[in-house]
């Protein structure tokens, strides 16, 4: 089969901010061109609002899946690997796949790579990342990241993640989501019975976009630094996103590999 009929479609939220852009969603899909030469790596994102943004902004056009589902139909491609960069198996994810699967005769196969979340296998190698990120943290010092949150019912996981931090040793870390629960209120009242010195908050999202930077450490009331620090605690921002590390990278890549050997 030659490599021009073999594709990897990688499936991202989006984001507007260039920046966060460049360490994340383009750096996670140069890692999949590099290790997978005989496949033609396509982009989409599923944030219609961002796409529309960027092509306002920018005159940048990046494709819906559909669209980038059609130019792949017109370049002939017929075996196709379809990798998300979303967190958990939520309602980005169901959507997406949905607008893949409308195209599925047009192609001799198509199989998907699952998100960053999908076994607790998934789930134990994101905190170790994680915790040997933040591996220099004092114990009177905590860890509050910051999830999406979603409606959907794999939002459990997120609390799940909370639970496993504590059971592997990480007493001091905490996950919270900022559309879901566990929300900021559980969270604070979890921080202020450990009472630390000092509290870091980062995003537990793939790209450090628009929710790190103002939903997280804005200078709003509302934000969760200003939030924390109303609350008396001295607070320090972590602007990186999960794309930045090169262990939740290579976590997509297996992901890949699983589906390619599906």
């Amino acid at each position: 089969m030659s490599e021009t009929t073999k594709a990897i479609l990688v499936v991202s939220f989006g984001t507007s901010i260039n920046e966060t852009r460049k360490k994340t969603i383009d750096v996670i899909e140069e890692s999949v061109r590099s290790s997978y030469p005989g496949y033609k790596v396509y982009r989409a994102w599923t944030s219609k609002m961002i796409i529309r943004k960027l092509q306002k902004r920018d005159d940048v056009h990046i494709f819906t899946v559909d669209e980038a589902m059609k130019q792949m139909i017109a370049d002939g491609i017929k075996t196709l690997i379809v990798q998300p960069t979303h967190i958990i198996n939520g309602i980005e994810n169901d959507i997406m796949k949905d607008d893949v699967l409308a195209y599925e005769n047009k192609f001799d196969s198509i199989s998907f790579g699952t998100p960053l979340l999908t076994t607790t296998e998934d789930n134990e190698t994101v905190i170790r990342a994680v915790a040997k990120e933040f591996s220099n943290l004092p114990e009177d010092e905590v860890l509050v990241l910051m999830g999406h949150g979603s409606e959907h019912h794999s939002n459990t996981v997120y609390a799940a993640l909370d639970y496993t931090f504590k059971d592997f040793g990480y007493s001091n870390m905490f996950m919270g989501t900022v559309e879901a629960y566990p929300s900021i209120d559980e969270i604070l009242k979890q921080v202020k019975s450990y009472n630390p010195t000092k509290v870091h908050l980062a995003p537990f999202m793939v790209v450090a976009g628009d929710h790190a930077q103002n939903d997280m450490a804005g200078e709003e009331e509302d934000s969760w630094k200003s939030q924390f620090e109303a609350n008396g605690f001295n607070v320090e921002c972590h602007i990186k996103g999960l794309g930045e590390m090169d262990s939740i990278r290579n976590l997509y890549l297996e992901h890949i590999e699983a589906a390619i050997n599906n």
